[in-house]
């Protein structure tokens, strides 16, 4: 016995049949739509006068930015004070390296 299994593109927009899918991004989230010929066109015709002022983007994924300022040595100095205040409370904690969440928790409870 044969067996033939067809896929039927909808369009996403109207309920018909749809000729392609259709990708595009705004405001830093992607979207894909299956549109018939004459929904696409009408898609397209109503981007141009944005497309044609826009600058494109590299496809390849940005790295988030770090945030300015001198984060690392608030980030030392406060580690500072935690291994300070754990010593004098008695609880364990190294000379360097990650503090345990449980002693910043305890710290940042007291303050």
């Amino acid at each position: 016995m044969a067996r033939q299994i067809q896929e039927l593109l909808i369009d996403d927009l109207d309920g018909g049949e749809a000729a392609e899918t259709i990708n595009f991004a705004i405001d830093g989230s992607a979207f894909e739509i299956d549109l018939s010929s004459s929904n696409a066109k009408k898609l397209r015709e109503a981007l141009t006068p944005f497309v044609q002022h826009a600058r494109r983007e590299s496809l390849a994924r940005k790295a988030p930015r770090g945030r300015a300022g001198n984060s690392k040595a608030m980030s030392r100095q406060k580690s500072a004070e935690i291994r300070q205040w754990a010593k004098i409370n008695g609880l364990p904690v190294s000379e360097r390296g990650r503090i345990a969440s449980s002693v910043v928790e305890k710290y940042e409870a007291a303050h």
